[in-house]
């Protein structure tokens, strides 16, 4: 029993349907070209598998390889096959995915749509000086490279984990004998293309029988997919419609988010001004009831005294009046018996007294 051949399938890029070339870069788990991204290492320059920079967040991968082969599988006819892409194909994906501002859109796993992955490198690989040997890759001349910023917080944490492996692209692509089809060429011109595929060793004609027929089976079903470009188109317009409403959005948040931290910085500058005013009012309030409780002090003592001095006084107008009349009856008596009597320390107490009360 002879076994099937496997058919190899070179994909190209319609000329009606350059906007959906490569719609978007999605992380998997298993890239279909088989290589994994690589991270940005901690040390400056120092760019190793599986190494995490923190702050950087950035990715380097191939997006696309020329001529390597990707295995894929047709449920309906229950086959598998091969697809690649040429050089100048992979140069013409590269280039529509940034004329159609696509480098913010990702995937995961061709699924769920993600925000926070942005494409802020690409290139092609020309010769051996290519930066994405710094990389530590070597892959063919004509390789489409992407470096990625991932400021999505789940995707980055898939990534470090190790879930996440690398990128596969998006995009629509057609069969290169449909797109001959489509331009009508005639049946000795798809032959000639036929001969030059096998020529490069592409196909075999030993195994794979072609029919004329067949360009009326593609030009069929590629007015079935002409048919679908126009809601395609709209959808797209939509889409972008809406990825404008939602930077929009995001601009208005960070803007929001700029205002709310200027707020709180001067609401905690506030409050600590509150707080060295509160200890300063409770310092002075502190220093303020010492300074009442010594004056009630002082009050008190001053009050005992006054009480004190009253008394003295008191005692002393007595003791004046009482010295007054006795010096009075001692200087008559005195007179009368005509002897002189001392009286002068008397008389300065009495007057040192009277001049204190």
């Amino acid at each position: 029993m002879k076994r099937k051949k496997t058919k190899i399938i070179e994909l190209v890029i319609s000329d009606e349907s350059e906007e959906l070339t490569i719609d978007a870069i999605s992380l998997v788990t298993s890239p279909a070209i088989e290589q994994d991204f690589v991270f940005f290492g901690k040390d400056k320059n120092n760019l190793t598998l599986a190494k995490i920079d923190e702050e950087k967040r950035m990715l380097v991968s191939p997006a696309l390889i020329p001529n390597k082969q990707i295995f894929r599988y047709d449920p309906n006819t229950d086959s598998n096959y091969y697809v690649y892409f040429s050089k100048e194909t992979v140069r013409q994906a590269s280039e529509l995915y940034l004329k159609h501002n696509n480098h913010h859109k990702a995937t995961y796993q061709h699924e769920d749509r993600v925000s926070g992955v942005l494409t802020i490198e690409s290139w092609i690989k020309e010769g051996e000086q290519d930066k994405s040997k710094l990389y530590n890759f070597d892959l063919p001349d004509g390789t489409w490279f992407v470096k990625m910023k991932i400021e999505n917080d789940e995707m980055w944490s898939k990534i470090k984990d190790g879930e996440l492996k690398g990128l596969s692209i998006e995009g629509y692509f057609i069969n290169k004998m449909e797109k001959m089809g489509k331009q009508q060429f005639s049946n000795e011109e798809i032959l000639n293309a036929l001969n030059e595929l096998v020529k490069e060793k592409k196909i075999n004609l030993a195994t794979t029988k072609i029919s004329l027929g067949l360009a009326d089976d593609v030009e069929k079903l590629t007015k079935e997919a002409k048919d679908l470009i126009p809601d395609l188109n709209r959808d797209i317009k939509g889409i972008k419609e809406l990825e404008k409403s939602e930077l929009k959005a995001y601009k208005e948040v960070d803007k929001k988010n700029a205002a709310f931290e200027k707020a709180e910085g001067k609401y905690f500058e506030l409050r600590n001004k509150m707080e060295k005013a509160e200890d300063i009012y409770k310092t002075s309030e502190r220093e303020a009831n010492e300074a009442i409780r010594y004056l009630d002090g002082t009050l008190k003592n001053i009050d005992e005294l006054e009480k004190r001095l009253n008394k003295t006084k008191t005692k002393a107008s007595k003791t004046k009046t009482n010295l007054e009349k006795k010096l009075n009856t001692l200087e008559k008596a005195a007179k009368e018996l005509g002897v002189k009597i001392p009286t002068g320390e008397a008389s300065k107490v009495l007057k040192k007294l009277i001049s204190l009360l």
